[in-house]
């Protein structure tokens, strides 16, 4: 454990101003950063009798071997600082609120010449709008089977379309009027286009004028005797008011609002939102996370999700605001003035920063606050005692192992293969007992056989010096750690205190012997035996055998079992590649030029194997038969495939594959 006192700043030489401080480690990756409105009295606070810290402040102050700041001329720029370096440098200490998954959210495809309906998870895309977020995926496809039934807009991909159109057949939803079918022309682009309006319009809030159009619509097919058209405009209307009450109205005068509660401990925090949109609560979201020191919540939260929203407003081309007119909060923080300046300018007009003191506001913030105060309780049951117990793994490894500390960065090494072909390797990541997924890698041997044959042991040495050999370099420069270019973090600049891998006592050895060549001494290497679990070490005869109940094997086997399962991955996908290739390669009459004509036009393999013969007839150069060759060995291909997935009878298992 580091004595913060080593790195403690003179006397005199913190600034006494608004600024932003970033601890770094001993490898110069910065692990904190936060802003105060006076560095000074900030920083000291730092520095002050360890045992009167919160419990992750001082691991935080003893895993740091330096303290560097930058003064800004005001609070309003080290808020956003603060945010940016956050985000640049993503240190292990900071809270991130990041969802455990990305939530779903209902896509509009604005972009394409007939706009698509789906369930979308992912970055956000230019010139797609989005509706949500939505706690289930189900709750979308609910919403959408409903109002499909009034705006009858394409849900389907790409694919389909496109199928569809070319047997000019529509597809069952166009059958049974829940899409107008314009892949067979029966509406046309621009009719298409505002069907999908008007479904935009709806969930936007604008239901009155619509309701009051369809009320109308009814009234008079029903005076002209259309009484069949006018009980298909009752049911749009029973319709679009079973969605409307799928999101009940909780405030009368249509705010716009996020409303935000908190339940929390000493540790943890859980954090629930509510979108109100129109008067409706339109989107739910909820975090638990880890608490650094007693900072205030509310500044912490505001900062980081209200500056992501706006970042994917921004990478979407999004009209959507980032920012509602007004955010309700359980309790205004200090900085409540410089926080509704910086969130007036991501609005872009002004936003109101309150506590809802009485009516419907207090009442639904009420009902927020119980959410949080579920969900914490929740978390707390589902993980009980899991923080003591990855210390408690992280503990016992080093005790077991005999490390001079614990083992707070594991990677780990496995190799896949079958019979030596399409030879790869995987090195996972595990901070303080997570996976770490940003710092994973894959390896393509550069030394296997293609024989047939290939050998674990040296394919572990090379991915070993590659590894390590890229860390020798990234030391090199007068920064340690840094990229000189970006000035971001290199990932691996730096060690891990335990280097796994996934064998025994000759996979160990030749992990250290590759060591011991680059001259790297301060990383201690273990070996995890499939067959009986056994640890080993390099130099020792014996194994060190952990017992089945204890919870530092249990982290061992957790992070060789996601290196496995990282390196099977990578080697389907350059066995499927491989096999795919090929198979073009052998057939008859196609040469390198229309094998990249067939590639270009189709986009992959697999869509080649999906079109007709007279689909690829359509590349030039490519007539009937030779599509029929084609399309035959694409089929010989795809069968040897699947036949490869399973080992042969009596085949051993080795790192998951057949050897």
């Amino acid at each position: 454990m580091a004595d913060p006192a080593r790195y403690r700043p003179a006397p005199g030489t913190i600034p006494d101003g608004p600024g932003v401080y970033r601890f770094r480690d001993e490898h110069r990756r910065v692990i904190y950063v936060g802003k105060a409105k006076s560095l000074r009295s900030r920083l000291n606070s730092y520095f002050a009798d360890l045992s009167g810290l919160h419990p992750r402040t001082r691991q935080m102050v003893t895993t740091a071997a330096s303290v560097e700041w930058t003064m800004v001329s005001t609070e309003v720029e080290a808020l956003q600082l603060e945010y940016n370096w956050i985000k640049e440098f993503d240190p292990r200490f900071n809270v991130r609120y990041r969802d455990d998954k990305s939530y779903p959210v209902l896509a509009v495809t604005l972009n394409e010449e007939y706009p698509r309906l789906q369930v979308y998870r992912g970055p956000r895309k230019r010139g797609v709008r989005y509706f949500g977020p939505y706690a289930h995926a189900w709750a979308i496809r609910e919403t959408l089977d409903l109002l499909t039934r009034v705006f009858p807009a394409r849900v389907c991909s790409a694919g389909v379309f496109k199928r569809h159109g070319q047997i000019g057949r529509p597809c069952l939803l166009g059958y049974i009027d829940k899409c107008s079918a314009p892949c067979v022309g029966n509406v046309t682009a621009e009719q298409h286009r505002a069907i999908v309006d008007d479904f935009c319009d709806f969930l936007s809030g604008r239901t009155d004028k619509m309701i009051r159009r369809l009320e109308r619509e009814m009234e008079m097919a029903a005076a002209e005797l259309e009484f069949e058209r006018a009980a298909r405009l009752r049911d749009h209307l029973g319709a679009l008011c079973r969605a409307m009450e799928k999101q009940a109205v909780v405030l009368g005068d249509g705010t716009d609002a996020d409303v935000i509660a908190f339940a929390c401990d000493e540790l943890e925090a859980a954090v629930q939102v509510f979108h109100v949109r129109g008067g409706r609560v339109r989107g739910q979201r909820g975090w638990v996370i880890e608490r650094v020191e007693q900072v205030d919540l509310v500044s912490q939260f505001l900062t980081q999700f209200y500056g992501e929203q706006a970042a994917l407003a921004e990478a979407a081309d999004d009209a959507m605001q980032p920012v509602p007119r007004e955010v309700l909060v359980p309790e205004l923080p200090e900085d409540a003035d410089i926080l509704t300046e910086w969130l007036s300018g991501l609005r872009g007009a002004r936003v109101a920063l309150r506590v809802p003191q009485r009516g419907d506001k207090r009442s639904l913030a009420d009902t927020v606050a119980r959410n949080a105060a579920e969900a914490f309780a929740q978390h707390k049951l589902r993980r009980a005692g899991d923080l003591t117990a990855r210390a408690a793994a992280l503990r016992e490894i080093q005790e077991q192992l005999g490390l001079d500390t614990a083992p707070l960065r594991i990677e780990c090494i496995d190799v896949s293969h079958v019979q030596g072909n399409d030879v790869v390797a995987s090195l996972v990541v595990f901070e303080d007992g997570l996976a770490r997924k940003s710092d994973y890698r894959r390896f393509a041997i550069r030394d296997a056989a293609g024989d047939g044959h290939s050998d674990d042991v040296a394919s572990i040495a090379e991915v070993v010096r590659r590894r390590f050999a890229r860390y020798l370099r990234d030391n090199e420069h007068e920064q340690p750690g840094l990229d000189p270019d970006t000035g971001r973090p290199r990932k691996f600049a730096y060690p891990p205190n335990l280097l796994v891998v996934d064998g025994g006592p000759a996979q160990v050895a030749a992990a250290a012997q590759a060591l011991f060549e680059l001259g790297v001494t301060d990383v201690a290497i273990a070996g995890l035996a499939k067959r009986l679990e056994e640890v080993w070490l390099p130099g020792e005869a014996d194994p060190v055998i952990l017992p089945r109940t204890s919870e530092g094997l249990y982290l061992l086997q957790r992070v060789r079992d996601e290196a496995h399962r990282f390196a099977i991955r990578y080697h389907r996908q350059k066995r499927s590649v491989r096999m795919t290739a090929s198979a073009l390669d052998d057939v008859a009459g196609l040469g390198q030029t229309r094998r990249t004509a067939l590639l270009k036009h189709f986009g992959s393999v697999r869509r080649i194997r999906q079109a007709s013969v007279s689909e690829l007839t359509e590349v030039s150069g490519i007539g009937p038969s030779t599509a029929r060759a084609v399309l035959a060995a694409l089929a010989i291909a795809e069968n040897d495939l699947a036949l490869a997935t399973e080992p042969p009878v009596g085949a051993e298992k080795t790192n998951g594959v057949a050897r």
